[in-house]
């Protein structure tokens, strides 16, 4: 059973938050999400506070879900999300080419991907700074430009999310070293 679903969710000041059949449009400052939990197996109620209720033989494990991804709902388009992501390497740089993130990253090519809707990007030096109202496409985002060039364990170059941490491991042992080498 949930136990964080049978929780009220406030609804932050400067949000609207209309319900139709089980489709749930939020509007606040930072935009406009729109999303059907009609699958889910839940009744949404609005009052003072959202509150997200398992119908009759509902999914408790679903009713947990509905809860966080209306939460996220609720939280994107008030304060908006982030996503900061770390380009390590010698010759590694990111540049935003029009409505495109273009990567640098060891290859014999440059790597370019567009920004989906929704998504805002900027690159400081090394990181790229990623904003947006909708928590999983964002995520989706930053796994897909993490997968260009995932930081490899040996010299820890590639790209990470900041704060990241990577296993480093030992490289080979120079020859000579030990019973083998010569005198």
């Amino acid at each position: 059973m949930s136990r964080l679903a049978k929780r009220p969710l406030t609804i932050p000041e400067g949000v609207q938050m209309n319900i139709a059949d089980a489709v749930v449009s939020v509007k606040g400052p930072k935009g406009e999400l729109k999303r059907d939990f009609s699958r889910l197996g839940v009744n949404i109620k609005k009052d003072k506070d959202a509150t997200v209720e398992k119908k009759a033989g509902g999914d408790a494990a679903r009713w947990g879900l509905a809860h966080a991804l209306l939460k996220n709902m609720l939280i994107g388009v008030s304060q908006g999300f982030t996503k900061t992501l770390e380009v390590n390497g010698v010759g590694y740089r990111a540049a935003m080419a029009g409505k495109a993130l273009k990567l640098e990253v060891g290859f014999s090519h440059d790597v370019e991907i567009p920004l989906p809707d929704g998504i805002d990007a900027k690159v400081e030096k090394n990181h790229i700074i990623l904003t947006g109202t909708n928590a999983e496409t964002l995520g989706d985002f930053a796994a897909k430009v993490r997968k260009v060039r995932p930081p490899e364990p040996y010299k820890g170059k590639g790209i990470r999310y900041l704060g990241e941490f990577v296993r480093r491991k030992e490289g080979k042992k120079a020859a000579g070293e030990g019973a083998g080498g010569a005198a």
